[in-house]
């Protein structure tokens, strides 16, 4: 009950399995070219696509050298770990940076957004660069919004990390005039980890034209111009990605809206739930996201609450990041995760509480309230 590795299906791991094939062959191409239809389905969108053998970061790392170039202003959103990542990479590749901050827990304000980009009468501004689900806190930021004046602004792109929203919320690409979205296979998608996604619009493939930073394996023309044969201009993780085409179809199957029901629903049950027992959530009230849920305990070591859960229930936690550590723990509630994990963990969460002296509701409280949410689906 992590936000990544996040738990895989049994059908997805039996894909996995298959022997290897030959990345050229008439068979992987096939697969490539269903995956790629499912993968626009999945961002709604009708633009490319690419897949990248790396992780998250390696999509957030193109996403910005493939747009951008030296010494390019940008707006970096920071509201915490992630945030505070791409800030990092803006600067390595000398772009100059605005950081526009939230306090952890905080979401980013869009109108924060909205006057940076109406002061750059210039159009200097080439991009605004934030993330989506802030896993290290739990918090989804308004990147429909944002997206919404950067769109006005006429210059800047829309970068932005999806890596645990994507498959898990509503990111509807071309809806919302996105134009670079990063994605990584061990979240909503239901995979190991190992490969990312970049989802690139057609005004970001202008930027690429005059992007002057330093690429090469991560230099997404080769992927497109690839990917318009069914191919990878590199050696690709042929199995993960029939981990990819079994995870899609599974995907397909349920259907956008009952996925994003779901994880909405497994979201407001685990807040819910949390509240029962008397503990307090660290995301600000109404901007949970619905990939994670944050937790901050009171007299009680966060860490010490994980340790125990997972030493008497082999149930694994996330736990806070940096100034967090020992004061947050979150539950994820992602990928693969059905109505009975949130019950288990609640329970599981609310035991260890009674054992530790700190429950601080009812007995059976906690329980009680993620079966009302669970029980309305």
């Amino acid at each position: 009950m992590i936000p990544g590795p996040t738990p895989v299906p049994e059908t997805v791991l039996k894909a996995m399995g298959r022997h290897p094939i030959g990345h050229r062959s008439g068979e992987f191409q096939a697969v490539v070219e269903r995956t790629t239809a499912q993968l626009r389905w999945l961002h709604q969108t009708n633009s490319d696509v690419l897949v990248i053998t790396g992780s998250g970061t390696a999509a957030m790392e193109a996403g910005i050298i493939n747009t951008l170039s030296r010494g390019d202003r940008v707006i970096c959103g920071d509201n915490g770990k992630f945030g505070e990542r791409w800030v990092k990479v803006a600067h390595a590749y000398g772009l100059e940076v605005t950081v526009i901050k939230a306090e952890w827990g905080k979401p980013l304000d869009p109108d924060a957004f909205r006057n940076a980009l109406e002061a750059d009468t210039d159009k200097q501004i080439r991009a605004v660069i934030l993330t989506h689900s802030e896993t290290s806190t739990g918090v989804i930021n308004d990147l429909e919004t944002i997206s919404r004046h950067v769109k006005a602004h006429g210059t800047a792109l829309t970068i932005a990390d999806c890596v645990t929203s994507l498959g898990a919320t509503n990111v509807p690409m071309d809806t919302w005039n996105l134009d670079v979205v990063a994605s990584g296979s061990q979240k909503g998608y239901m995979m190991p980890p190992g490969l990312s996604f970049v989802a690139m619009s057609e005004r970001a493939w202008n930027a690429y034209e005059r992007s002057d930073l330093p690429k090469f394996y991560l230099d997404l023309g080769p992927y497109r111009k690839t990917a318009a044969k069914n191919s990878n201009p590199f050696t690709p993780a042929v199995n993960l990605y029939f981990a990819l085409d079994a995870a899609l179809e599974m995907m397909q199957e349920e259907g956008l809206e009952a996925i994003f029901a779901r994880h909405a629903r497994h979201r407001d049950a685990a807040q819910s739930a949390m509240k029962a027992i008397g503990l307090a959530l660290f995301a600000a009230e109404g901007h949970g996201s619905p990939a994670i849920t944050a937790v901050a305990p009171t007299g009680i070591d966060a860490e010490l609450l994980r340790k125990t859960v997972k030493d008497r229930f082999d149930i694994l936690l996330a736990g806070g990041q940096d100034h967090l550590k020992g004061k947050v723990f979150r539950v994820g509630h992602l990928g693969f995760v059905c109505d009975r994990d949130v019950l288990t963990a609640v329970a599981a969460i609310e035991a260890v509480l009674i054992s530790l002296d700190a429950h601080n509701g009812r007995m059976g409280a906690g329980v009680s309230a993620a079966s009302s949410i669970l029980s309305k689906s």
